[in-house]
């Protein structure tokens, strides 16, 4: 009897070429060479490039460490405070409650990674990269929120090898449902917000949203990329569509603002209730990257049938794969969503599938200026 594939396994991909194998295997074994690295140390040329790999490599030892100077240094009010201006050590010591020691060791260490920056002997104002950051709510929001991610990567490889229906501490954080109490589904939202502006700058400069009608954001939130839309395409009808208590909290915060009267809100589970009729576009703005590939399949399908012909659905989000930003995609995020119980990063070839599946004529990627914060796919039914 022939042995099914199910019972064999998935099916392996082709192997590489021979020649790939080949030049991968020669080239480490030269990178990895003692004779090869020290030859390379005393060229102009390669001593640059052999710097900046070896920082490189530093970097990803030493991330961690970085990631929590960010994170002590916001906690302690450090950033705020050299926002407002220079700081000695003793302003440092201050704001941040610590003993002088401790103080003069996180400014620094602040400074070593471009948070701070020592202005004069003694004297500290933010760095390029703390004044970004201080200019991005939502970026320190996420910073704030990442102990919870921290916590479960605490042991790594444990992470990986648990059965992903145990709880973890970022499951328990975005686990919500139509019944869920509004005080948690409005810490969620709230999160969503805060760190959603840039996504929206970045979907509004990839689409012409302007040639439709009446847009559905379907888990839109408390309403900030419908409010961004409201206000570049001021002759859109818009509409937002989420879970009941989620959308009890998109009425308050969009009330008196001058989209309100042209937004519309659906209270609902878009894996359960029927969408909307009437939208001309549908919009997922990081939303299919948090569900497994089953409930991401029924909601396209369940948007294709939602829309009318010629209809655009526009998905917007951090995708695989994308070049220039495969760290942000495979790397934050593929832990991130595991970490999550939840979702996976995809790239947008897997969306096209998906798409195609779903019955939807073709599709098409959009540039966007900062793909590490999201990549577009725009598809037509």
């Amino acid at each position: 009897m022939p042995t099914s594939i199910a019972a064999s396994g998935p099916l392996r991909p082709p192997g590489p070429p021979e020649w790939r194998r080949r030049w991968t295997a020669w080239r480490n074994a030269t990178i990895a060479s003692p004779r090869f690295q020290a030859w390379a140390a005393r060229l102009p040329l390669f001593r640059t490039v052999a710097r900046r790999r070896a920082a490189q490599a530093f970097d990803l030892l030493a991330g961690f460490c970085y990631s929590q100077i960010l994170q002590a240094a916001d906690a302690a009010g450090l950033l705020d405070r050299l926002a407002e201006g220079p700081a000695d050590l003793a302003a440092v010591q201050q704001t941040t409650g610590l003993p002088e020691p401790a103080a003069l060791r996180l400014v620094r260490a602040a400074a070593a990674i471009d948070l701070a920056e020592e202005i004069a002997p003694g004297w500290w104002m933010l760095g390029q990269q703390g004044a970004a950051l201080q200019a991005n709510p939502g970026a320190l929001a996420m910073v704030r929120h990442h102990a919870l991610l921290y916590a479960d990567l605490a042991q790594p490889l444990e992470l990986f090898r648990r059965n992903r229906e145990e709880p973890t501490a970022l499951s328990r954080f975005w686990h919500y449902t139509s019944e869920t109490e509004a005080d948690c589904a409005d810490r969620y939202s709230t999160l969503m917000a805060q760190s959603q502006a840039m996504v929206a700058r970045e979907t509004l400069a990839a689409y012409p949203f302007a040639r439709h009608r009446r847009v559905l954001d379907l888990g839109g939130g408390h309403g900030v990329f419908i409010r961004a839309l409201a206000g570049a395409c001021p002759d859109l009808e818009l509409g937002v569509f989420d879970l009941p208590p989620v959308i009890a909290g998109t009425a308050d915060r969009i009330a008196g603002s001058p989209a309100a009267t042209r937004v519309s809100l659906h209270p609902g589970d878009f894996f359960r209730t029927p969408l909307p009729q009437g939208y001309d576009c549908i919009t997922l703005v990081r939303i299919l990257h948090d569900h497994d590939d089953g409930p991401v399949q029924a909601l396209l399908d369940s948007a294709w049938a939602a829309l009318p012909a010629g209809g655009r659905l526009v998905i917007a989000e951090p995708m695989a794969g994308t070049p220039g930003a495969t760290a942000m995609g495979d790397g934050y995020f593929g832990l991130y969503l595991w970490a999550m119980n939840s979702g996976r990063p995809r790239t947008a070839a897997e969306y096209g599938t998906m798409l195609e599946s779903a019955g939807f004529s073709h599709w098409r990627r959009a540039t966007t200026n900062l793909p590490a914060i999201a990549s577009v796919v725009v598809s037509a039914k």
